[in-house]
């Protein structure tokens, strides 16, 4: 049998296991159909393989480590400004006048 690049897209396809029926008769909606089941066969092994990692590994919290250190940082930098300290002295005294 001769491999791909010999001839159309519909005999490589056929090569690879894809274009429908064999005499050539599979057409446009074989070839989709046939893609379509291919790209499924591959989306499940690679989501839902046996021998897929889970969780992660050391290199990867060590990154988290140090995205969430970043942004606890700028949350903090934020919530010390003079201006956010001055909007929650304000939003407390106006809780603590409507309550009293």
């Amino acid at each position: 049998m001769a491999g791909p690049r010999t001839g159309g897209i519909l005999r490589d396809l056929r090569w690879f296991g894809l274009g429908g029926r064999s005499d050539g008769e599979g057409g446009a909606g074989g070839i989709l159909r046939d893609l379509r089941s291919l790209w499924r066969a591959r989306w499940s092994l690679l989501t839902s393989g046996t021998g897929r990692e889970r969780g992660m590994s050391t290199a990867e919290y060590a990154v988290g480590t140090i995205a969430a250190c970043a942004f606890a940082a700028l949350l903090f930098k934020v919530v010390t400004s003079p201006e956010v300290q001055e909007m929650i002295t304000n939003l407390i005294n106006r809780a603590l006048n409507v309550a009293g």
